[in-house]
């Protein structure tokens, strides 16, 4: 039996295995799992876990190991929580983390697949089953950090219209609790969202200021941390909507800034593809007469 028949066999088998265990037959729950619901406060469900979550408790220590070690060898060491609270995600760190290494499980399986079916050399079949993960791993992290930098740009861009909404509501005479809370309520972009998630800490107990340093933490803005700096100063500052304006107006400047720097950028990147197609014949034209000297040179 050659090694493609021995890893069909294996995959029919395991076909046959999940398509049995959907069938009521095959898959009778056991006895107290059955009489669970009927006992007082459901202690069945309560205290008993099942199969994937005792898989998940496995695999969970491995998984964060993995990934922490990866992401210290590519030079990432900001702390995983503050990166998906950036990024704007409802995941824990233990549950991103087993989401990668399960995605680099998979693509291990599909690696030692495709290796045993071109059966290529030995050491070519070594990089690709050790990078194939590593690859698909590092593919999660990139998509984690795009995630922050959009969200980030995002509440930039929304910075200003949010800072001269405060300024107009507390100079109608609106509290700033009251005024964030009218902004969480009926906005619907990124800072919205944040300052719902700050409206959640007050009620919780935090201070509006703690709160807001907390977001700006949270944000790792430049825009945000001089915004909070200004509501910070709600209790002292005696014209705190004036100030909001001229905040608005740094940030709507700075934004300009980075917006002008971003077309040059790209306008410079347009020569480079004009600067190769300017080139390659340059260099073939000088080379063909070379060639054809030193040819005669040669005899």
């Amino acid at each position: 039996m050659s090694r493609t028949d021995a890893l069909l066999g294996l995959l029919c088998f395991a076909g046959t295995t999940l398509a049995l265990s959907g069938l009521r037959a095959f898959n009778r729950e056991p006895l107290p799992a059955r009489i669970g619901p009927y006992l007082p406060d459901g202690r069945w469900h309560a205290d008993t876990a099942d199969a994937a979550t005792a898989l998940t408790a496995v695999l969970s220590p491995l998984a964060e190991a993995f990934g922490s070690r990866l992401s210290h060898l590519t030079g990432i060491r900001s702390d995983l929580r503050g990166r998906l609270a950036a990024a704007g995600r409802a995941q824990s760190p233990s549950e991103f983390r087993l989401a990668q290494f399960t995605h680099a499980l998979i693509a291990f399986g599909a690696a030692a697949m495709g290796m045993l079916a071109l059966r290529p050399a030995p050491m070519l079949a070594l990089v690709v089953l050790v990078g194939t993960p590593i690859l698909v791993a590092l593919a999660e992290e990139q998509r984690l950090e795009s995630a922050v930098e959009q969200r980030r740009e995002r509440a930039e861009a929304e910075l200003p219209v949010v800072a001269e909404q405060i300024a107009v509501l507390l100079a109608a005479g609106m509290s700033l609790g009251a005024t964030l809370d009218r902004i969480a309520t009926r906005g619907d972009g990124v800072v919205a969202s944040e300052l719902g998630v700050v409206m959640r800490q007050v009620r919780q107990g935090s201070s509006e200021t703690e709160a807001l340093r907390a977001w700006a933490q949270r944000s790792r803005s430049e825009g945000v941390d001089r915004l909070v700096a200004v509501l910070a100063m709600h209790r002292d500052a005696a014209d705190l909507g004036g100030l909001l304006a001229t905040e608005a107006r740094s940030i709507r400047s700075a934004a300009h800034r980075r917006l002008v720097e971003s077309i040059e950028r790209r306008a410079q990147l347009v020569w480079v593809p004009v600067t190769v197609a300017t080139l390659v014949p340059g260099l073939i034209l000088i080379g063909v007469p070379f060639v054809s000297a030193m040819t005669r040179i040669t005899g």
